[in-house]
């Protein structure tokens, strides 16, 4: 009976360690950073939902071996890239078979040809809905091409070919792929050092985009200095890391990521100038984990129309939430054998505010929800980047009230009264959020308010004093004129 008993509360433990305090599973609880770079624990943002795997095809007869890439349409569809197979499959919102691409039709039905070829997928790595053109760009990349397909019919429309007059030594191996709104395509390529490639419309070369710079060994590059030619000639040649995913945000700037350790930035936010103009006015800098041994790996990088985006981390199977500013919301998701956990994440998409995370080696892709806790993170970013600043608070409060320790909130709370001119409000809140730059600008707003408060009692004082420094000054000289008479 005693044995019963302890096996009892053994199994009672182990059931009650696996929720947090919210309810939800621990294998989907969060965490942050605060100012002193300690981590702080939050409750879960997302939640597993719902798991596409090879169950969730099964009308096609056929298994799903890894997914290599994700992209979603506005209207709901999942496009899940099949390297192994080379299959795109289709799914709605909720993750249920519509159809899968292998063999490419044209619009009437028959096989497409490129070079008197039939066309069909060879290993295809990378997909991307255009929205505007309402067209599916697919990198088949074992053909060494572009596919542009009809995103409803997904009929053959065009292929791009290496371009003529593309400079450079680099294989043209499409990997991942990006179609902004001037309809500019923007290419990586497999282990391209050279940038990402910029084609036009018409799939001509337009330039080498964004081009990633590596950091610097001093002592390498004091000695290459002082070398001469020959020496030089043995030595090895640095080169520019390479991209690993690419995608647009809500402005039409081209944001990228490298898992190259070498590269001096893993995140990219890239101007028409190929410049890196990535926000980061949080407290640390994005790079993702702080106190681990290996630094965080990002192999794909998601992004809202307002500038929120999720970093998936290969390294630790972690999932890294940022606001438009650079700020770290959250950080959930981990390696392990449990339902939700990761083994190989390969892949990250926005469906709405849920997110789809592929993973390559476990076969499937998960589907996350938001909590309360995320759906209140998402809203009050929305909410501050479209300047509605009453209702941000209100979510910002909102977030407190779950998560009392997420600076990140407060600092958020800050910036809305800063933009009322709250600046009182607004210091108060950036001190609980450790945030000296943006107190300094509410300091000022203060400080000016003061002034303009008081201007009369400031000026009255000032007037006496002056009065008071040339009296004494009148006074003095006359006493000096006094003395030099006698």
């Amino acid at each position: 009976m005693k044995r019963f008993v302890l096996l009892l509360l053994a199994a009672l433990m182990l059931f009650t360690s696996a929720f947090a305090a919210d309810g939800t599973s621990n294998v989907y609880q969060g965490y942050t950073y605060d100012f002193f770079r300690n981590i702080k624990s939050t409750p879960a943002p997302f939640v597993l939902s719902q798991v596409i795997d090879s169950n969730s095809v099964t009308k096609t007869g056929r298994t799903i071996e890894t997914v290599t890439d994700v992209a979603t349409s506005k209207d709901g569809r999942i496009f899940i890239v099949d390297k192994t197979t080379s299959i795109i499959y289709v799914l709605d919102e909720n993750g249920q078979y519509l159809s899968f691409i292998k063999n490419i039709k044209d619009e009437n039905k028959k096989n497409a040809q490129i070079n008197g070829q039939n066309v069909q997928l060879t290993s295809p790595e990378g997909v991307f809905y255009h929205e505007k053109a309402d067209e599916l760009y697919v990198c088949d990349t074992g053909a060494q091409r572009i596919l542009v397909l009809d995103g409803q019919t997904f009929a053959f429309k065009r292929g791009i070919l290496r371009p003529d007059d593309m400079t450079g030594v680099t294989e043209f191996k499409p990997s991942k792929i990006a179609v902004d709104n001037a309809d500019r395509i923007y290419v990586v390529v497999q282990s391209s050092y050279e940038g990402i490639i910029e084609l036009n419309e018409d799939g001509t070369f337009s330039r080498y985009f964004g081009v990633n710079e590596p950091q610097i060994n001093m002592v390498d590059f004091l000695w290459k200095s002082i070398a001469s030619d020959k020496q030089k000639e043995k030595m090895g040649k640095t080169y520019a890391p390479a991209f690993n995913n690419v995608t647009l945000d809500g402005e039409g700037f081209v944001m990228a990521v490298t898992s190259d350790s070498a590269s001096a930035d893993k995140v990219f936010r890239l101007n028409f100038a190929g410049a890196n103009v990535l926000r980061e006015m949080g407290n640390i800098q994005v790079v993702g984990d702080l106190q681990t041994e290996n630094p965080s790996a990002f192999v794909d990088i998601a992004v809202k129309p307002y500038g929120t985006y999720a970093l998936l981390d290969k390294t630790y199977g972690h999932v890294f939430l940022y606001n438009f500013d650079g700020e770290l919301l959250c950080v959930f998701g981990s390696k392990g054998n449990a339902v939700g956990q990761f083994k190989t994440p390969s892949t990250i998409a926005w469906l709405g505010d849920k997110l789809i995370i592929g993973d390559a080696d476990l076969k499937c892709a998960y589907i996350y929800e938001p909590t309360a806790f995320g759906s209140a993170l998402l809203k009050a970013g929305e909410a501050y980047y479209n300047g509605e600043w009453d209702t941000a608070t209100a979510y910002f409060e909102e977030v407190l009230r779950l998560c009392a320790n997420l600076e990140t909130a407060y600092v958020g709370i800050g910036k809305n009264l800063l933009m009322k001119e709250d600046y009182e409000g607004a210091m108060y809140n950036f001190k609980l959020g450790n945030n000296r730059e943006f107190y300094s600008r509410a300091y000022k707003g203060h400080r000016t308010n003061v002034m303009k408060e008081n201007f009369w009692i400031i000026a009255v004082v000032a007037v006496l004093f002056i009065g008071s420094v040339l009296g004494s000054e009148v006074a003095y000289h006359k006493k000096q004129k006094r003395r030099m008479k006698k």
